[in-house]
């Protein structure tokens, strides 16, 4: 089952999406995300997006591989001259399997445009093992709660 979320953050910013269940029996993978500028034809905009699995002290554009909190990044660019087309690229961690909330942020590079993403998540069964363990690194990494 793939479960989707839309939405559009203004520069700066970072929104919370809910997944968190009482047992933790629902996992989540990353199927696909997408994002485009607010005004992707009339405005320059050099968005980036990244998906969290901990809620972030600062929003900015730098992406590093190696923090263990990111599932993913995207990043869409544009600019308001006729000969410039817009470019995209997004990467994604399709098997980083999660059962808390997870969080996007939004930063852009060259001005305030507003961005939209999109998002599907695959939806998958736990056991109580596989809850107890995602829950548990999740705790982990989260250095607010417990590391």
């Amino acid at each position: 089952m793939i479960k989707t979320f839309r939405g559009i953050l203004v520069h700066n910013t970072e929104q919370k999406i809910r997944l968190t269940t009482k047992k933790g029996k629902v996992g989540y993978k990353i199927h696909k995300f997408q994002i485009m500028s607010n005004s992707p034809t009339t405005a320059s905009a050099e968005c980036v997006m990244q998906i969290f699995k901990v809620t972030q002290t600062t929003v900015g554009y730098k992406v590093d591989f190696s923090d263990g909190n990111l599932l993913g990044a995207a990043v869409w660019s544009t600019h308001a001259s006729a000969e410039a087309n817009p470019e995209d690229s997004t990467i994604i961690f399709d098997r980083e399997v999660f059962n808390q909330d997870i969080f996007i942020t939004h930063y852009n590079t060259t001005g305030s445009e507003t961005c939209n993403y999109y998002l599907e998540l695959e939806v998958i069964n736990l056991s109580d093992n596989a809850a107890a363990v995602s829950t548990l690194r999740d705790i982990r990494l989260n250095p607010q709660v417990g590391g």
